[in-house]
């Protein structure tokens, strides 16, 4: 079975560095904001701690994470003062900040052919999705049901409206993810409605995908293209797990306290 997964951990971290006096941080929560690595924000223990925590219960084995060139911080970490019991870690770096698609692309030495769980270090996903894209032959999304994220999850409602739709086809793969959709999009999909929370499943075709496509608008390269083009041109077909489970986003400070409250209770060994 699968065993292994990247997880994004790489990002400047833009919005957790703006500042907002109303958050209420705590002044190591605070000073770890500062710096823009989502992933160490302390929660009694960093929150990528309960991400592997997930990750362990799931079955997984080795973990990569795709850091930046001065994230020596997440490498200290988890190398010196917290080293896993029941993952091994490796780290890739990505040498600059363009986008989803090229991060993923710095892992293709650590995947070695295999198939990989991908998912980013700021979202704390439901153990049901992960452990179910491990029991899938081929590649896959977790794709989370709307309102049960708007219910249970920490993310405002206006938030979740603009997250990326899974358009579905009536076999259960996807046709493609849309980002940022429109009223008539989603009223299009039909109820329920699954979201993309870049939580994939991946073949190797991923990294020829991440070679081919061009930039986005914006200058990056985009694992949503990247994953369209495994339908487009090299004939996958990614089985789309449907959840209703919450998933908790640490995206800004905004968000830490929620997370908190979300998170009390939760133990944590990987």
């Amino acid at each position: 079975m699968m065993d292994k997964a990247v997880i994004l951990a790489g990002g400047m971290g833009t919005r957790m560095r703006k500042q907002d006096e109303a958050a209420g941080l705590t002044d190591d929560q605070a000073r770890v904001a500062e710096s823009g690595v989502k992933a160490l924000i302390p929660i009694d223990r960093p929150f990528l701690d309960y991400v592997l925590t997930v990750l362990a219960e799931a079955g997984y084995k080795q973990v990569c994470l795709v850091i930046g060139p001065d994230h020596d911080n997440i490498r200290d970490y988890y190398q010196k003062q917290a080293p896993p019991q029941h993952l091994s870690i490796e780290f890739a770096v990505q040498a600059k900040p363009l986008g989803t698609a090229n991060a993923v692309a710095a892992a293709e030495s650590f995947a070695a052919g295999d198939p990989f769980l991908m998912i980013n270090s700021d979202n704390h996903y439901p153990l049901d999705a992960v452990r179910a894209l491990r029991d899938i032959h081929g590649p896959g999304l977790a794709g989370f049901e709307r309102q049960a994220l708007i219910d249970k999850s920490n993310i405002p409602a206006d938030r979740v409206l603009k997250f990326a739709a899974a358009d579905i086809d009536n076999s259960g793969y996807l046709r493609r993810v849309i980002e940022k959709p429109t009223a008539e999009q989603l009223a299009a999909l039909g109820e329920p409605v699954y979201l993309s929370m870049n939580c994939w499943r991946f073949t190797p075709n991923i990294f020829e995908a991440c070679r081919k496509i061009d930039p986005s608008p914006r200058g990056e390269y985009e694992i949503t293209d990247a994953v369209q083009y495994c339908i487009d041109h090299l004939g996958e077909r990614f089985e789309v797990i449907k959840s209703d489970s919450p998933v908790l986003d640490l995206s800004s400070r905004q968000d830490v306290a929620p997370v908190t409250a979300l998170l009390a209770g939760t133990g944590v060994s990987f």
